[in-house]
């Protein structure tokens, strides 16, 4: 992999390249290995190594980006002149800044994002991840199933650098394992992901999704309507990560945002209390924003209420000069800004849900509840009303009946139509947070809920 040495050097050679008034290198290198099975054989394993060097140039408020994966001297100078050519005949952006230094970037956060790179899982071989697949196609033969997923490693880096003397570095290891376990009108799923690859127990994935598949046979069709769900840490993650490309500034400009008319107000119930953390242990991901900006902590939903907005560089200060300037919470560039040029803004990626004051266990909810629906994961979710944060899906993978308090066995998947804000009003019970993975939305630290009147529409035939 590329060394931040290495990286530094290259950039050292753009800029001599270049005749911009200011230029900008991201770097990105990975490495990622695969290895696919189902019908409980392994069918496939790919492994891919690449490297991006990204070009930003700036002529007076005219800027442009052009990319390469070549980094001979060759390469490097046609990638800075496609960059300049595209920046000489933008028109200029009144609103664009001066590259970041490496003061402003550095900022007045102090804390430490924890070590992200880790040698047992940047060596992975194919063997051992063979390995992996062996112990699952075990369980499942043990169980008399069927099985199929993945096992995934790679490391990764990336950089930024410009002629302002911002130079930033992180490097990354990677880790996964999804197991879906399939009987003959059933099936059970669990997914897990790390940077540490010492922290994933596959036998233990595929015991509780064999368990999962196992219990869930013979479904039973239940009447659509409003239940009090359980939903697994899973389903509230791909349910929940559809609301926080709202939290940026720019969505609020544009009033494409749920919270335009909303900050400052009892949103969400008093147990709702979300951070970005991209320090918190159990996260990950680079220190830094897309401009090389160290991304900030905040407590941006505190007891329900939205308190604080994220933001680049660029729509900070935007928003300071816009009617909203007096309504919303320090306006401060904190780091969760995208590389530039683009429209998308900022979106905070490190969402950490604190813990609850008297957190509670899937199998405590279960049997405190007289009759709902328990949710291992939810699919095909799709946004109906974006301001209220309806949004519509289905449950998949191991979706039970709760009744008196005991699992009383599986049942045909549901659709759903539910408001976001509905939803997280309406938690009576969580568990504590952990690193969670779906399909639908971006990891992050979040608990199992149980959730009063969660509305199902409709019933599946399977």
């Amino acid at each position: 992999m590329l060394t931040k040495n290495q990286a530094s050097d290259i950039f050292d050679r753009i800029h001599r390249y270049s005749s911009a008034d200011e230029v900008e290198l991201l770097v990105s290198g990975n490495r990622f290995a695969l290895t696919r099975f189902a019908n409980n054989t392994i069918h496939q394993n790919v492994e891919d190594e690449n490297q991006v060097f990204s070009v930003r140039t700036n002529f007076d408020g005219r800027t442009a980006r052009a990319t390469t994966n070549k980094c001979d001297d060759e390469s490097l100078k046609r990638v800075v002149e496609a960059s300049e050519n595209l920046a000489r005949v933008q028109q200029p952006d009144e609103d664009l800044l001066p590259m970041p230094s490496s003061a402003e970037a550095s900022g007045t956060e102090t804390f430490t994002v924890p070590t992200r790179s880790f040698p047992d899982t940047a060596s992975i071989t194919p063997d051992l991840r063979a390995e992996s697949v062996r112990k699952i196609v075990d369980i499942a033969v043990r169980h008399k199933l069927t099985t199929a997923g993945i096992v995934s490693s790679g490391e990764s880096v990336e950089g930024i650098f410009n002629s302002r003397g911002l130079g930033d570095w992180h490097e990354q290891t990677s880790s996964e394992v999804s197991i879906t376990m399939i009987a003959g009108d059933s099936s059970g799923w669990q997914k897990s992901n790390s940077p540490d690859v010492r922290n994933l127990d596959t036998p233990a994935l595929a015991e509780t999704a064999a368990k999962k598949a196992l219990d869930s046979r013979g479904p039973k069709e239940q009447a659509p309507g409003k239940y009090t769900v359980i939903l697994e840490p899973a389903a509230v993650l791909d349910i929940v990560g559809f609301m926080f490309w709202d939290f940026g500034g720019q969505a609020i400009l544009d009033e494409r945002s749920f919270l335009n008319n909303r900050i400052g107000t009892q949103l969400f119930g008093e147990n709702i209390n979300i951070w970005d953390d991209v320090a918190h242990p159990l996260q990950a991901g680079a220190p830094f924003d897309g401009e090389g900006v160290r991304r900030h902590r905040l407590h941006f939903i505190e007891n329900g209420v939205v308190k604080q907005l994220v933001y680049a560089r660029g729509t900070a200060a935007k928003m300071k000069r816009s009617e909203y300037a007096n309504r919303v919470g320090p306006i401060v560039a904190t780091g969760h800004g995208f590389a530039l040029p683009n429209e998308m803004g900022e979106m905070p990626m490190n969402i950490v849900f604190a813990p609850p004051d008297h957190p509670k266990t899937v199998d405590q909810m279960v049997a405190e509840t007289e009759h709902g629906i328990l949710v291992t994961r939810l699919w095909y979710i799709r946004e109906v009303d974006p301001y209220e944060k309806i949004l519509t899906g289905m449950t998949r993978d191991g979706t039970f009946l709760v009744e008196n308090g005991k699992m009383k066995g599986g049942v045909r998947n549901f659709r759903f139509n539910e408001s976001l804000i509905s939803m997280l009003s309406n938690v009576e019970a969580m568990s504590m947070p952990v690193r969670s993975s779906g399909e639908e939305s971006f990891d992050m630290v979040v608990p199992a809920m149980k959730v009063r009147e969660f509305n199902f529409t409709e019933v599946t035939k399977f």
